[in-house]
């Protein structure tokens, strides 16, 4: 039964409150409501845009929520052809069945589902809070104080500063000047290595990826947790082991750094980083020091390239980390371990709580709602 229209191909201009639904992915939810602050953009061709008819007699809500629902995500797949990238025709979208009960047994679903999607919102923010906090526990533990931060576009520098490798502006930013010169002051009490001093930077490559392939998308921002990514390998990788830490190199200010659980294969953006084995430096200190807003503070201003920014590998490896005796860092690894283990128990809480609401919606999808 048809519950929308569709604009002209030719325009594809999307407004607040209409759903794009990609054709190339819809079975795996790949579903979205445009937001208020992006009415009046393009959507892409691969896209298809639903837009309410008037007068309504389905609620919008209950139809983002429909279409999520498994019997409908079954549809697109029996629907979608192709071999190892099935797609749907929007000929073959118009023929999508939806159970639509009355409006207001719509309303209700739509307020229970609504509820159970706030909770499972907080419980991730509450699990990111834990992992993203250890920034200033960790500070705090090195007595180290950032330098307050500093928005200038135009300052001065001494030519005796500037080396033959570097010209541009950003390189020598205050935030940058002033971060590595606070971990040099504290050099008296903390070993502040290179980055190449304290680890070997591994790139034993393979041409077929095994098991465990980790893209940039699949490592979070900030926390270092892995997470669902539809990428898939393609190409060269670089291999790891357990202990190994992947720091990102494109796009730093994006902070993904992940100690690895498990062996595995990683794109070639990670830089694989292996602790010297005669080192005093733990593999959990070293991604929790590197995902720190000291290094931050560093890498957002050593980037190179416009479409692409990333860091060059001669700057990566003079990254200055600050680094503690054996056991403060053994006090900050126990802390991280049982934030992480915190964390993880919310997450998956959150995502069970909402498995079984996501079940209960399609009872009464299918069913007499009460």
């Amino acid at each position: 039964m048809p519950v929308t229209d569709a604009p002209s191909r030719a325009r594809m201009v999307v407004h607040s409150r209409n759903i794009l639904l990609s054709l190339t992915r819809p079975h795996r939810g790949a579903i979205v409501r445009v937001k208020d602050e992006h009415d009046g953009a393009i959507a892409s061709t691969g896209f298809s845009v639903l837009v309410q008819k008037t007068p309504p007699f389905v609620d919008w809500d209950f139809l983002l929520y429909a279409l999520w629902s498994q019997s409908v995500l079954l549809q697109f797949l029996q629907r979608s052809s192709g071999g190892s990238y099935p797609a749907i025709t929007e000929s073959e979208l118009t023929k999508i069945l939806i159970p639509t009960p009355p409006l207001p047994k719509q309303r209700k679903l739509v307020t229970v589902m609504e509820a159970a999607r706030t909770a499972r919102r907080t419980k991730l923010a509450d699990a990111d809070a834990l992992l993203i906090s250890l920034d200033h526990y960790l500070l705090d533990i090195l007595k180290i104080t950032l330098p307050p931060p500093d928005a200038r576009r135009v300052f001065a520098i001494r030519l005796g500063t500037v080396r033959e490798s570097r010209f541009d502006p950003d390189y020598f930013h205050p935030e940058r000047i002033l971060t590595v010169r606070g971990m040099k002051s504290v050099a008296e009490r903390l070993w502040c290595p290179s980055l190449h001093e304290a680890v070997t930077f591994e790139r034993d490559q393979i041409t077929e990826p095994g098991e465990n392939y980790l893209s940039l998308a699949h490592v979070q921002s900030h926390t270092g947790e892995l997470v669902t990514a539809n990428e898939e390998s393609a190409g060269t990788c670089f291999t790891f082991k357990r202990d190994d830490v992947l720091f990102g190199r494109l796009r730093p200010y994006l902070n993904k750094v992940h100690r690895a659980e498990r062996p595995g294969c990683c794109s070639p953006e990670f830089h694989v980083l292996r602790v010297k084995p005669d080192t005093a430096l733990l593999p959990e200190y070293l991604a929790t020091i590197l995902r720190s807003s000291l290094i931050l503070a560093q890498t957002r201003h050593m980037m190179t390239g416009n479409t692409h920014p990333r860091l060059a590998n001669d700057d990566v490896v003079n990254l200055i980390i600050p680094v503690p005796d054996i056991a403060t860092q053994t006090t900050i690894a126990a802390e991280v371990r049982r934030r992480r283990e915190a964390a993880r128990a919310l997450r998956t809480k959150a995502e069970a709580d909402w498995s079984e609401a996501k079940r209960w919606f399609e009872e009464q999808l299918l069913g007499d709602v009460k």
